[in-house]
């Protein structure tokens, strides 16, 4: 199963910045085709990380808690999920076999690689430039 979490989430904070930087579960459920419910839970990890705030009601709703060029997605990421971007496991199945060590020591530097280089590309690009890259 894929997780669009990440995709999700830049989508809303790109709009967000294009529409002024605020709006509510609902806008943002509508935007999503989801719950508003989902959109709180979502967006309350987002909070927890500094990335954005909330206030409760009529005029409440989600805004930024810091400039769009100081979010970067590297944040977002962190901020929806602990760890490596890759599901891919290691097999133990046989810790004894030569075979599935060599393979499991190519798969865990490939993998370390290419975090490295995800990591980095994420740390360089904000919701800024994301909008930017739109209009």
């Amino acid at each position: 199963m894929s997780d669009t979490r990440l995709s999700r989430m830049l989508h809303v904070l790109v709009h967000m910045h294009l529409l002024g930087g605020s709006e509510t579960s609902e806008t943002i459920a509508k935007m999503l085709n989801t719950n508003p419910v989902v959109v709180r839970r979502t967006m309350a990890a987002l909070r927890d990380h500094g990335i954005v705030t909330s206030a409760g009601g009529r005029s409440g709703g989600w805004r930024f808690a810091k400039e769009a060029a100081e979010i970067t997605v590297e944040q977002v990421h962190d901020a929806l999920q602990a760890g490596s971007a890759f599901s891919i496991a290691l097999s133990r199945d046989h810790s004894a076999c030569p075979v599935e060590s060599a393979a499991n020591a190519f798969l865990a530097e490939a993998m370390a690689d290419a975090e490295t280089t995800l990591r980095t590309r994420f740390a360089g690009t904000t919701i800024r430039d994301l909008a930017s890259a739109f209009v």
